[in-house]
């Protein structure tokens, strides 16, 4: 991710608060830095990092703050900054694994406004939008919707429906995408390649906010959604060829207790035939809740090996927050 500080968009790029019938800048004072440390022995310290910075997003009165929740997971400690310049440490509330949100308590009063939410449903693939990341207009891109598709990521993470934006946010992480009424659509996950028009641009995979309402009140007062968690099976995995491959293990995962390799070939799971990403994570989460054995059948060398899976709970693995 590109540097958070001393930078700003060419004035072309960002978007105009003339054009609005709400106050963009106000909008955007909603926004916050997002620095988080995290211990060189935790679980994600290797894949994602011992030091994360991105953006989050004050959504309610409380200052409660909302982000995408790689930036947060395992973290010792949590620096939220405004575009004012005022630092409060946060503390991590919960992570969600199945949509990717996460939440911060900040541990100070922030007196920022919170950002009203919408629904990605009154949105439509050409819809202007505002993708921002603190540090107000000079931050903000004026962008499009260019898709609304599922994604599948290779680390057992499916979304029916993500909305993807270009041209892409340099600050993706927790980046808020905002509508032409000032309401937020979505955090920003993930840089992305898209074509469009027999062309590949960058852009930006978006976690709809349709998908916090349900959960929010049990992250907030439990620290995670009130639902059984899903089998986890610890491996990443990619589509090569038409066909769903092993392209890494966690070392102390479930899988590689099993004895899967990295370059197993998925032909089914449970005796049903995989037939693609998404599908290969939907069948493993349709046997049950985490701890259910996953009976996978691989192809190995050019030969069919079936292995059963005893599956965990992904959360377990990692570094719970300390309590301040």
């Amino acid at each position: 991710m590109a540097e958070l500080e001393d930078w700003a968009f060419p004035d072309e790029l960002q978007p105009n608060p003339d054009d609005f019938d709400f106050g963009l800048e106000e909008a955007l004072d909603s926004l916050v830095l997002v620095r988080s440390e995290i211990p060189e022995d935790a679980f994600t310290a290797p894949i994602l990092g011992t030091e994360r910075a991105g953006n989050g997003i004050v959504i309610r009165e409380d200052g409660l703050v909302l982000t995408i929740g790689y930036l947060i997971t395992e973290a010792s400690a949590i620096w939220l900054t405004t575009n004012g310049g005022q630092a409060v440490a946060g503390h991590p509330l919960a992570y969600d694994q199945a949509t990717g949100f996460g939440l911060i308590q900040p541990l100070g009063r922030l007196d920022l406004p919170p950002l009203r939410r919408g629904s990605t449903a009154s949105c439509r693939v050409g819809d202007e939008v505002v993708v921002a990341g603190q540090g107000g207009l000079a931050h903000a891109l004026k962008a499009k919707i260019i898709a609304k598709r599922e994604f599948a990521g290779y680390w057992e993470y499916v979304l029916d429906e993500a909305v993807y934006t270009a041209p892409a946010h340099p600050q993706w992480g927790g980046a808020a995408l905002i509508d032409d009424m000032g309401r937020l659509l979505g955090i920003g996950s993930l840089l992305v390649q898209e074509s469009i028009s027999n062309r590949v641009v960058q852009g930006n995979m978006i976690v709809p906010i349709d998908l916090l309402a349900p959960i929010l009140e049990d992250m907030a007062k439990l620290g995670r959604a009130n639902r059984p968690a899903r089998p986890w099976l610890g491996l990443y995995a990619t589509e090569v060829g038409g066909h769903v491959a092993i392209a890494g293990l966690s070392p102390a995962g479930p899988a590689a207790r099993a004895q899967v390799h990295v370059g197993d070939i998925v032909l089914e799971v449970d005796g049903e035939r995989v037939t693609g990403l998404a599908d290969f994570f939907r069948k493993i989460w349709q046997l049950g809740s985490a701890g259910v054995d996953v009976p996978i059948t691989i192809s190995r060398d050019g030969e069919p090996v079936r292995v059963s899976v005893r599956s965990a709970d992904r959360q377990e693995f990692l570094k719970k927050p300390h309590l301040h």
